[in-house]
């Protein structure tokens, strides 16, 4: 292939990547996959796995292109799947029945029903198949399914909103607001990438927090909510009692209404057990991201750092069980910094 028509697959791939972040979060047990049909160098299908896991991507994308799929490319950021449900046809039937030129593919499907027949389905039909295009930038965009498929868990995002001593709140407890409003803007945006968002036992009795997404236009984005306690977590008057600030007093009644939406979690290896959960987002306290952190359990760390000195105030994680600090060494790569007005986000990985 010329360097041109390289440029150009990443191109499209990077469209279909793009595409398959819009269904992240919502697709689970499904991957959120993104697929483009491309003909005479224009687009002219482009679909996303929906909600719940059906239609997959390239059934949209297909739909949309009807004819014109014939002879064209079909970028798509996992391997076409080769089983059939009872839900929908397999995609690989779908684009062999559509007749492309080409199939341009990031990753090959994981799941053993695939891993690999929807190429060779392809090739057999006389479909040219390009493999490993932007295959790393589709990773992260399916993080949720290929951990889920690699390690048996959810893949875990840790947040941390600091001060630039690492603080996340006064000795008192005070913590509203450390960031301004574009970090916490960014921070609901996250929200609706993940299937469910967690908390300690002390962020939940001290703020009384909703965890929704108060994005205009995404509120149905909002996560499941979970626990991170051994005690039952639906009791308003112990969560009236310990609210040390009179907003999370007057909230404590929404909560006794809301109960029915918090599930719990005894420990984080639970995590592993949690039904249509891909993307957990950790999102408060202390102790809850000491313990994720210390079971090995957190893939991705968002770190929200204001321009703010607090001093004695309360720490952002406690003890991690390093016994050394050269264990602490190799574990973290930065991946993405940005400001967001006066705040400044870095992005680590772990590395594994």
């Amino acid at each position: 292939m010329s360097p041109l028509g390289a440029s150009e697959d990443a191109r499209w791939m990077a469209s279909a990547i793009a595409l398959s972040e819009r269904g992240r979060g919502q697709t689970a047990p499904n991957p959120n996959v993104g697929c483009v049909v491309v003909r005479d160098g224009c687009a002219v299908g482009r679909g996303w796995t929906q909600p719940g896991g059906r239609p997959h991507a390239e059934a949209m994308a297909l739909d949309q292109a009807g004819a014109a799929a014939e002879g064209a490319t079909v970028y798509v950021s996992l391997e076409p799947c080769a089983h059939r449900s009872a839900r929908g046809p397999a995609c690989a039937d779908l684009l062999v029945a559509a007749r492309p030129a080409r199939v341009v593919a990031a990753l090959t499907d994981p799941d053993p029903r695939t891993a690999g027949q929807g190429f060779a389905r392809l090739r057999a039909a006389g479909i040219a198949v390009v493999e490993d295009v932007c295959a790393d930038t589709a990773r992260r965009a399916m993080a949720g399914f290929l951990t889920r498929r690699a390690l048996g868990r959810p893949h875990v995002t840790l947040k941390l909103a600091t001060s630039l001593d690492s603080r996340i709140a006064l000795a008192s407890g005070e913590s509203k607001w450390i960031t301004g409003p574009e970090a916490r803007a960014h921070g609901h945006l996250e929200r609706t990438r993940a299937d469910a968002i967690l908390v300690g036992r002390g962020t939940y009795e001290a703020d009384v927090p909703k965890l929704d997404v108060r994005l205009a236009g995404l509120e149905d984005r909002s996560p499941r909510k979970f626990l991170l306690s051994r005690q039952k977590p639906f009791v308003p008057s112990e969560v009236e009692a310990h609210a040390p600030h009179g907003a999370a007093r007057g909230r404590s009644l929404d909560f006794a209404r809301d109960e029915r939406e918090w599930e719990g979690i005894a420990a984080p290896a639970g995590i592993a057990a949690l039904a249509a959960v891909d993307h957990l987002l950790v999102e408060g306290g202390a102790g809850a991201a000491s313990s994720f952190l210390a079971a090995d359990l957190v893939d991705r760390l968002l770190l929200y750092r204001a321009p703010i000195l607090i001093g004695d105030g309360r720490p952002g994680i406690g003890d991690i069980g390093l016994a050394s600090l050269a264990d602490a060494h190799g574990r973290w790569a930065l991946v993405d910094a940005r400001a967001l007005g006066q705040d400044r986000l870095e992005i680590y990985e772990r590395q594994r």
